[in-house]
């Protein structure tokens, strides 16, 4: 009799159809990763389950811990495996009872018997359970619906699966399952979110900070390492590239009008990481954007910024206010990062008044006296990329 196993029950990839195969890899590769530091955890997976199976009950505690952070999952259940016989069921039913609290609780007897020759049916199998527990457990209360305890037993032809507690997964697709993206990381509160968001649909994705020291310290960059070793624990490797954005971010200062140089700011972080994207085989850019919450974010000043670049721009949070945003940083642990108090570039650099409806034309007229595209390049080719996370390059090839 195995207490050590997991059973996982897929989310939305359940509905792929020829293509199932290559997300049911993904997410195994991805819950491997996350596991990496149990070191007696084995898998299987199947074509409408996964089993993972630890040798110490400690390994099983922390892996229950993990895998509801993994999209992907629907749900999921510590399960003791047995015989697919009557009695065997009784008597694995009641120690898997025997491990809950049961005093007062209401329960429900669920089975699903895919193994159509087992002598009893459905509702047969239900009301012989249900009374062979209240015979052992009569403080047990019978209850159909939301009930607090539910005794699933599932049984097929070369075992059956008994648990006693459903876990919630984090739902969505497997990340990397859905294309590779790079995220314009800035170290505040929405575009941690927003990767998270994209991570959810099965985008994987490379992150990109802008770096301007002196005036940003390394503590900033501290920071962002810490929110990318956090959006690792959802079931992804992130390359973190720093672009040295001193020269350019002072250039810019100097030859636009300040009340414009916030939106050239822009532009010229989405042409850097444009050119970042191309190297790592980068399908989109994912910003932090909410419509309306700061002046570059205005329908005006995302054409603007749009306009210097072909690439997809995902913008996610797009129609979601900063409370709800909030409520997803702290949920997902991001949020005290975030709120540390270290400027990042476009802080520090922050100009008086900003044009909320900069008109494209005269941006780029003020650009035209400055070779800014070779300064791009420039900083594009001395971005120092670091993977801040306890996975090894080698990880990351085999995610990616």
């Amino acid at each position: 009799m195995n207490w050590n196993t997991i059973l996982i029950r897929y989310g939305e990839m359940s509905l792929k159809g020829k293509n199932k195969s290559k997300f049911i890899r993904k997410l195994k590769a991805n819950i491997k990763a996350a596991l990496s530091d149990l070191g007696t955890v084995t898998m299987r997976a199947e074509r409408d389950r996964m089993f993972i199976y630890t040798e110490k009950p400690e390994e099983l505690d922390r892996a229950i811990e993990i895998l509801p952070s993994i999209f992907g999952i629907q749900s999921f259940s510590p399960i003791v495996i047995c015989a697919p016989t009557l009695e065997d069921i009784k008597e694995t039913s009641l120690k898997v009872l025997g491990k809950t609290e049961t005093a007062g609780k209401t329960f429900k007897v669920d089975v699903k018997r895919a193994d159509k020759r087992f002598p009893l049916n459905t509702g047969e199998l239900q009301q012989e359970l249900g009374g062979h527990v209240l015979r052992v457990f009569p403080d047990l209360i019978v209850q159909m619906k939301k009930p607090e305890i539910l005794l699933y037993v599932e049984i097929q032809h070369e075992a059956a699966y008994i648990s006693s507690h459903t876990y919630k997964g984090a739902g969505g697709m497997p990340v990397g399952s859905n294309g590779h993206s790079l995220l314009l990381l800035s170290g505040g509160i929405d575009s941690p979110v927003a990767g998270y968001m994209m991570m959810k649909r099965g985008v994987s994705f490379d992150a990109i900070h802008f770096a301007s020291p002196p005036f940003t310290s390394d503590l900033a960059i501290e920071k962002v390492e810490d929110i990318v070793r956090q959006l690792t624990k959802f079931g992804a490797v992130i390359r973190l590239h720093v672009i040295p954005f001193t020269e350019l971010q002072q250039t810019i200062v100097k030859q636009v009008p300040s009340n414009l140089s916030m939106t050239t700011t822009r532009r010229m972080m989405m042409k850097v990481a444009e050119q970042v994207r191309k190297d790592t085989n980068s399908l989109g850019l994912i910003t932090g954007d909410s419509l309306g919450q700061v002046a570059s974010q205005t329908l005006e000043s995302i054409t603007a910024i749009n306009e210097v670049t072909n690439t997809p721009i995902l913008r996610p949070l797009i129609a979601m206010d900063k409370l709800e945003i909030i409520q997803i940083a702290e949920k997902i642990g991001t949020y005290d990062i975030s709120i540390r108090p270290y400027d990042d570039c476009c802080t520090v650099f922050t100009p008086p008044s900003n044009k909320t409806k900069p008109q494209v034309e005269k941006v780029a007229y003020y650009e035209s006296f400055q070779e800014f595209d070779d300064m791009v390049a420039e900083v594009a080719s001395q971005r120092v990329t670091t993977i801040p996370s306890k996975q090894t390059k080698e990880d990351f090839e085999d995610l990616l």
